[in-house]
């Protein structure tokens, strides 16, 4: 069967259905933030679930025919070394999926957080869309917005 799914799902296959398949859930965040099928499908564990088990479906497509885990640890040697790492298609897709799963996630707690505070969704909207394409952003320009809700500055929650 894992055969039959392989044959199916390759690589690329792998890389279109993950780039279209996490739009449903940041138009969801975009425009419907508050709304039941918001925490239902997005800041629910769902989609984590689904990038996971596409996590270990890689991890194990990879394991199969041999490719070797241990050179991911030469990312911390230095930029030419994290170059050449890129450069393996293996690596990427699995960078690629570890990246969509945790700018989803902080999409998700963005959305989550501002319900806390009471943060209309115009003003959520723009730290969404950046959080989508650059996550860490996306989370340091709410975190601005943040705090003018709050009302003070808190480093941790």
């Amino acid at each position: 069967m894992i055969e039959q799914i392989s044959t199916f799902f390759t690589i690329d296959m792998i890389y279109l259905w993950l780039n279209i398949g996490v739009i449903p859930f940041w138009f969801i965040l975009m425009f419907f933030p508050n709304s039941k099928v918001c925490g239902v499908f997005v800041s629910s564990v769902f989609p984590i679930f689904i990038l996971s088990i596409i996590y270990l479906y890689l991890i194990y497509y990879f394991f199969i025919t041999g490719y070797d885990f241990t050179q991911n640890f030469s990312l911390y040697l230095g930029l030419d070394s994290l170059s050449e790492l890129f450069s393996e298609t293996a690596f990427l897709i699995i960078f690629w999926t570890h990246f969509l799963a945790i700018n989803l996630f902080c999409g998700s707690w963005i959305i989550s957080d501002s319900r806390k505070f009471t943060i209309s969704k115009i003003l959520i909207f723009v730290p969404i869309i950046i959080t989508y394409f650059t996550g860490p952003l996306g989370v340091f320009i709410y975190w601005l917005i943040r705090i003018f809700y709050a009302k003070r500055i808190s480093l941790y929650d």
